[in-house]
């Protein structure tokens, strides 16, 4: 029996903690400044904005402590540690989401039976602020939303607050210029609607993952098939592959091997394992070595 051997490396969420920390800075005084502008203008759009803001700079800084709590040693109680941390925050970020839908939905229906006059320029100016550093926190997470899925939701937090800064642009040069402020609430109700397709793009990752299913990239039968390709392979049962967190695929499985070659498993394990990571990028693998016939032997019958 044998198992590939380092659950200590850093985690993909944890090598891009220092872009999460500077986006969070950005959030947060865009969010100040949206608090102020919304109140000045009257703007129910900008108030949505910034409690999109003020909601996605919490999932942004639930972020920071998944990957510092994800960082902590593994113990006898969790041997893969608390990598699986940075996962729960993703789901925590995207029922935060589907909560504020839930307010900038409610705040905009009552707004349209009671219209506020509302400053078009004020809007204007202030989403323009939020947009410009929007789209620079873009580009400081562009490269970790690729790798990490705690840091695409950050990613994909930004990209609707700078969507939403857009759209309180254009509501803001409508309310302007013709004086409607009805535009104003059916910004906000915008901002909305775009919120709940990628919170529920994050949640399923996130459940995928807490599921423990087959990593999406991963195709077991593909996996089966190279471990088969091993001259001293006979057949391999028990396949097993899910993910700790973004960027930490596990697997396991029963490799039925010769009899003739079972007495150099130390070689056949580092040729197997050295497979999965090269092919597969599985670095960490377990490894069950057993003689035809064992199989029947087993109280559980998996593939």
């Amino acid at each position: 029996m044998g198992a590939g051997h380092d659950h200590g490396h850093v985690t993909a969420g944890a090598a891009n903690r220092g872009r999460l920390a500077i986006v969070l800075g950005m959030m947060l005084t865009v969010a100040v400044v949206q608090v102020i502008g919304a109140a000045y203008s009257g703007s129910l759009a900008l108030l949505a904005d910034a409690g999109h803001t003020v909601t996605d700079s919490l999932g942004v800084g639930l972020a920071l402590v998944a990957v510092w709590i994800a960082a902590k040693p593994a113990t006898d109680r969790r041997t893969f540690g608390y990598q699986r941390a940075e996962v729960l925050a993703a789901a925590a970020n995207a029922l935060m989401l589907f909560a504020l839908f839930g307010f900038i939905a409610y705040e905009a229906l009552n707004r349209l039976q009671e219209p506020a006059q509302v400053s078009g320029p004020g809007m204007m100016a202030v989403a323009a602020f939020g947009l410009v550093l929007n789209v620079a926190a873009l580009f400081v997470l562009r490269s970790g939303a690729k790798e990490s899925l705690n840091v695409k939701g950050a990613y994909l937090e930004v990209m609707g607050d700078a969507l939403a800064s857009a759209g309180v642009i254009v509501g803001g040069a409508i309310v302007w210029l013709s004086g409607w402020s009805w535009v104003d609430t059916a910004v906000s109700l915008l901002i909305a609607a775009i919120i709940v397709p990628r919170a529920w793009s994050l949640l399923r990752d996130a459940v995928h993952v807490l599921l423990e299913a087959t990593p999406k990239d991963m195709d077991l039968a593909e996996v089966r098939e190279h471990m088969l390709g091993h001259p001293s392979v006979v057949d391999v049962h028990d396949l097993h592959a899910w993910t700790i967190t973004s960027g930490v695929p596990v697997m396991s499985a029963h490799v039925v091997v010769r009899e003739e070659d079972l007495a150099d498993t130390g070689r056949m394990l580092d040729q197997l394992h050295a497979c999965l990571s090269g092919h597969f990028d599985v670095e960490h693998s377990t490894l069950q070595l057993e003689p035809p016939g064992h199989f029947d032997h087993e109280g559980a019958r998996h593939p």
